[in-house]
This record gives C-alpha cells, structure tokens and sequence, in this order.
C-alpha cells in the first residue's frame, strides 16, 4: 500500500469512519472506498455498518441522502463545493410553484434532488425503479422532478399523465443520436447500453436503457464480449475490473462529470483529517425527506 492508501486507512481507524465512494469516481477513489455503488445503494449501506462518521465520495445530494437515512452519524462529503447541476435545477420554492399549478398531481422526484425538494415530494425515485414505482401509484396524474429524460422514459412505459419538468444531466443530456450510430459503425458487434438520463432520440435507439446498478448486472450476464457504455466514464473502470474478459468503449467523450472528477485522494485525507465539509439536513426537512424515501422503499 502507498502513504496516502495507509494515511487514509490509519484517519479511517481513528475517527471510525467508513469510505463510500459513486460508480462516476476516480479509479483510485473507488479503490480506497470501502463500498463502491449508486448514491441509494450507498446510503443505504451506511445504515448498515458500524461507523461513527461517513465519508461520502460523491456530490451533494448524495451526501445529504446519506445523512437523512443516518442522523445519528457525521456525514462527511469529499469536497465541499461538489455539487449536481440537476439537482440544483430546482428548488424548494420552484416546486411549490409547480405543485401549485399541477394541484391533483402526486410529485415523483428523482434521487438526484436535495433534500428540501425530496421534503416537497410525495415519492422519491432511482432510475432503476422509477418505471416500477411510478406504476404502483395510485393517481394518474404524475408531476415528475427534476430530470425530463427519466420522466420522458418513464412516461413510454405507462399510461400515466407524467407531467415533466424541464431539468436534466448535462453530460448525459448531450449525448447524440450521431455518436450512437458512429460507435455502432467502429465497433459493429457491440451492445449499446445507455442511461435513461439521456435524451429521448438516444434511448430510442439503445439496445438497453439501464441504470448504473442495471448496467453492471447486464454486462455480466451478458453473452455478448463488447459494449459501447452510455453512463459517465468511470463506471467503465468498475466494468473492467469485474469482466476482465469483456471489452467496453464509452459512448461520448463528454460523458464526465467534472463535480465528481473534484474528489481526489488528498481531499478525502483533508476532509477525514479535518472532519470538515460536514453535511446536515434541518430536522423538520429530513423527516419530510425520510418519508418520501421510505415511501419508495416500501414500493421496490
């Protein structure tokens, strides 16, 4: 192990703290993690470890996830200011102006939000189960927060009214049906996975329209030895590691996320060393937050 691998590990022992780190993270982040995985598989992990103070290797939302499920634990995040462009596409406020237009509509809101607009939501969703949750619904009109992509997907595989609300990725939202066909071209025998977070013209012509988590058990069951990955970078790192036989090309080169890329080794020794950039949510937000979670859970 190198210095900063046993510096991490010795702040680690000291505080008590477990290291959880997205599938979009620099490799040698995912390797120092204790837990690699989605921003909800992740939070929910934390429920389950014995650790005083959690390390989030991620972006704010996430972070605030994990300290909603776990109020009794320090949330540390990576890097202050490593925020999501999504999620900041909609606030509190902006909901409850959109809720008040849409007054019969139940309010789905994405995983990718802050915990005041998850306080603001009937349900909270991933995009592995929006599709499952957004059925189990009663009511037929759905106002679905913030990403238009997912809710435009969502929308192709019910008959409910999903009202949209203009938010979205901006590296998955840039993706183009073009790249799509060139990369078929480079690599023909390759099975196209993308991201529901893509735009419509994209998932339309995928093989596949999965979430991260989704991706990783497809191309392991898969019988196919090449994919062209529609999802950011890094989880291609996660993908070879777990398929050393299997080849894999990242659909575009814009698919970074340059919040995620902000979390390096030394900021997770800084933040650990420090215990700063420490995530709270207001208690009256989390229990409202809470309950949209675990309306969801209770779903899938």
């Amino acid at each position: 192990m190198d210095e900063i691998g046993k510096e991490i590990n010795d702040l680690k022992k000291k505080i008590n703290a477990v290291i959880v780190a997205h599938n979009y993270q620099r490799p040698e982040v995912q390797d120092i993690a204790d837990f690699v995985g989605d921003s909800l598989e992740l939070s929910r992990k934390c429920t389950e470890v014995d650790a005083e103070v959690i390390v989030f290797c991620g972006v704010h939302f996430m972070a605030e996830s994990a300290a909603i499920l776990n109020p009794q634990k320090t949330v540390l995040l990576s890097v202050g200011d490593a925020g999501c462009p999504m999620a900041d596409m909609i606030s509190g406020d902006q909901l409850r102006e959109w809720k008040a237009k849409y007054p019969d509509a139940t309010v789905v809101c994405y995983i990718n939000s802050t915990a005041e607009v998850k306080a603001e939501s009937d349900y909270c969703c991933t995009s592995a189960n929006a599709v499952k949750l957004v059925e189990s619904i009663p009511a037929n009109d759905i106002l679905f927060v913030p990403d238009k992509n997912l809710g435009h997907y969502v929308s192709t595989k019910t008959d409910k009214n999903i009202i949209l609300y203009p938010g979205c990725c901006p590296p998955h939202n840039r993706v183009t049906p073009k790249q799509v066909t060139l990369a078929r071209k480079n690599y023909p025998t390759a099975e196209v996975v993308v991201h529901p977070e893509c735009v419509p013209e994209v998932v339309a012509i995928a093989d596949a329209v999965l979430s991260t988590s989704q991706m990783l058990r497809f191309v392991k069951e898969s019988k196919s030895d090449t994919f062209i990955i529609g999802t950011e970078q890094e989880l291609l790192y996660r993908m070879h590691k777990e398929n050393p036989g299997k080849t894999f090309y990242v659909l575009s080169s814009s698919l970074i996320c340059p919040n995620m890329k902000k979390t390096t080794l030394a900021s997770v020794v800084k933040a650990m060393e420090l215990k700063r950039n420490v995530v709270t949510v207001p208690e009256d937000i989390r229990i409202k937050a809470k309950q949209s979670l675990d309306r969801m859970l209770a779903v899938v």
